[in-house]
């Protein structure tokens, strides 16, 4: 070992999400010698609070569902979505490595996907996709990892039933009716008897789905390679000699640890997160000052490569966030919960979203990333969800469950308001009422005629998709006209940063010239978007995550 450090490693990864794992995880299958450094006290990041779906185009797996994809489909749709916002190499590299870097992990690790046969892209175009790119984690047994199970983190509590259960999406309806069919009482059973055998011995059920499932199978097969993970251990400096990274300084708990790293240092501290410095400087004024990143993201990779190093911010993005319109149920104790309206709400005929002039500004079907651009676009800072009492007893309204569940605790709450007219309504919510009885006559109009005139509600596949196919004609349009009527008002959250530091195809992290600062690489949410603001399907933010992440460990593996 080289004088003046206390460990030497060949790959040193700061940050145990996704990416930091899986490039971790790749470097080990290489047979490198790595340590990953976390910052906080337990793995996963973002990724585990999020649905863990990853899209990869191309793999082995979409042939398998029986929807095969092809890497040059995806290529044209992102030119279609992307157009000259630059990023082509990263991309190219990142169509190129997906199918060989699922493979690899499948064959090498317990990393386990299962390709959606339906599951569409985000916007239509030459290229998009039904289904085949949205990779779905398989759920894990969180007790294979014994001790190490309390070091993944949990979902939101606000995302788990009876206080600590994990639910997949398929399974709600079950469970919200159990008695309506042996089918249903035989879901339910099977998930709630083994949630409570898990609560005699654990904190939380130990069926982990989605994110969590995907973090759990990263984190366990680390420990089957003997990869070390030191935690609560953060990047406080980078060591430089002759131009070239060789290795960090990180805070132990038992005190700073200067580490050397052969082949290099990768960066996957999570992106801008909860930095109130990049923040200001990088978002809009309107969003809310509130992330929905992991509590260990706070710009540190990007500060710190930034200032000591010179690396290079790319903000040049069509948006330097990622953004999920998010409703808040205030709390006793603590800051308010988020919950973010994904897909369940939005998309389903009799909604309708307006600004403070009661005017809607957005197809309220689209995705949750494009829904916050037209908020932004119009320059709202909040908006809300409008709808009669038909919808929220057939749908539920965020936090509200099908049925009109919880309703009446939420109201006390002050989670959502509640009117017998909409002029009522809009008196207590703030908005104008001409306004918002104008936007209401419209939108029963469409829904009479199955058009949308305005913004062309229900006419992409990913609209219809996640409307109510009971509903003939257009299955995104509804009327809205039983009282009593609900408002939720909802604002922008940034679920990721599109800004970071610029990569070249390998992750190599760059500096203001354009040229690689050599040693140093960056994946996940560290690194700009691949798609640069853009928002093209389910999970673009974990796919090119733990793709670059393991192309990071296939050029630190080549390095001398």
């Amino acid at each position: 070992m080289q004088q003046g450090f206390e460990t030497e490693v060949d790959l040193l990864v700061i940050g145990a999400g996704a990416g930091g794992m899986t490039a971790a995880l790749s470097g080990a299958i290489r047979n490198l010698s790595v340590l990953l450094c976390e910052k906080t006290d337990q793995v996963g990041g973002t990724t585990s609070t999020s649905g863990g779906t990853t899209w990869v185009p191309g793999t082995a797996l979409s042939a398998k569902a029986g929807v095969p994809d092809r890497a040059e489909d995806a290529a044209e749709f992102l030119r279609h979505v992307v157009g000259n916002r630059g990023g082509d190499a990263q991309r190219t590299a990142f169509l190129a490595s997906g199918d060989a870097a699922i493979a690899d992990l499948e064959a090498h690790s317990e990393v386990r996907f299962i390709a959606s046969a339906a599951h569409p892209d985000y916007l239509d175009g030459p290229g998009a996709a039904y289904g085949g790119r949205a990779l779905a984690p398989v759920a894990f047994d969180g007790r294979k990892l014994g001790q190490d199970f309390n070091r993944i983190r949990p979902p939101r509590a606000i995302f788990m039933g009876l206080g600590g259960m994990m639910v997949g999406r398929a399974e709600l309806g079950a469970l919200l009716k159990p008695f309506a069919s042996l089918g249903n009482l035989r879901t339910t059973l099977g998930i709630v008897l083994p949630y409570f055998r898990d609560r005699l011995t654990h904190r939380r059920g130990t069926r982990l789905l989605m994110g969590n499932a995907l973090v759990a199978r990263l984190f366990y097969s680390l420990r089957q390679r003997k990869v070390p993970v030191w935690f609560k251990s953060p990047l406080s400096d980078f060591i430089r000699e002759d131009g070239r990274i060789i290795g960090a300084v990180i805070d132990t708990p038992e005190g700073p640890k200067r580490i050397r790293a052969r082949r290099g240092v990768v960066l996957a501290t999570g992106g801008i997160g909860h930095s109130s410095v990049l923040r200001d400087r990088l978002f809009p004024a309107e969003i809310a000052r509130v992330s929905q990143a992991g509590p260990g993201s706070t710009g540190d990779g990007i500060s710190l490569a930034e200032t000591r190093l010179g690396a290079a911010v790319d903000d040049g993005c069509d948006s330097p966030g990622l953004w999920m319109p998010c409703s808040f149920l205030p709390q006793k104790d603590g800051p308010p919960a988020i919950w973010p309206h994904i897909l369940l709400d939005r998309a389903k005929p009799g909604l309708i979203a307006v600004g403070p002039d009661g005017q809607r500004f957005v197809n309220e079907s689209d995705s949750y990333h494009d829904f916050c651009m037209g908020m932004i676009r119009a320059g709202l800072k909040a908006a809300w969800l409008v709808v009669d009492d038909a919808f929220i007893r057939r749908y539920g309204l965020g936090l509200v469950l099908p049925g009109g569940r919880g309703l009446g605790g939420l109201l006390r709450k002050g989670y959502l308001t509640r009117a017998a007219t909409l002029p009522e309504l809009a008196a207590k919510i703030g908005v104008d009422p001409a306004g918002l009885a104008a936007s209401v006559a419209a939108n029963n109009r469409f829904a009479a005629e199955g058009v949308d005139r305005d913004f062309g509600r229900g006419t992409s596949v990913m609209n219809r998709f996640n409307g109510d196919p009971e509903v003939a004609g257009n299955p995104c349009l509804g009327p809205l006209e039983k009282a009593p009527f609900y408002a939720l008002r909802v604002v922008p959250v940034d679920l990721a940063g599109s800004a970071g530091l610029r990569t070249d195809e390998d992750g190599a992290v760059l500096d203001g010239t354009g040229a690689a600062l050599p040693g140093l690489y960056a994946c996940g949410n560290d690194a700009a978007s691949l798609f640069r603001g853009t928002y093209p399907g389910p999970g673009t933010t974990i796919g090119p995550a733990m793709v670059m992440g393991w192309r990071i460990a296939q050029a630190a593996a080549r390095a001398a």
